[in-house]
């Protein structure tokens, strides 16, 4: 969720919910726990009173910076070329995706 944030902020919960294949009663208790600490805020759209709107704060985007460090330690962790991992990712992309035309 956080990445999708970083990328697209302010975005609304209909949007989440579709970038991240999530439905938005899934999302919710996990807005609800970003929110908590401090990461997100949640508001009405103001052009639209029926959307929820979930903006980054300051310590969410400020979150990103360590979250840099993440992808790298993965990687290596896994034993993996990027090789491995883009043709791994391409796969399960097809998969998901073979999933949703069901």
């Amino acid at each position: 969720m956080m990445l999708a944030l970083w990328g697209r902020a302010p975005l609304s919960v209909k949007e989440l919910s579709r970038l991240l294949a999530l439905e938005p009663a899934t999302l919710s208790p996990l807005l609800k726990r970003l929110e908590a600490i401090g990461y997100v805020t949640r508001s009405r759209d103001a052009a639209d009173e029926r959307l929820l709107a979930v903006t980054l704060t300051e310590a969410g985007a400020a979150l990103r910076e360590r979250a840099l460090a993440i992808p790298p330690a993965v990687v290596e962790r896994l034993g993996m070329s990027l090789d491995e991992l883009r043709d791994l990712h391409s796969v399960l992309t097809r998969v998901i995706a073979a999933t949703e035309r069901t």
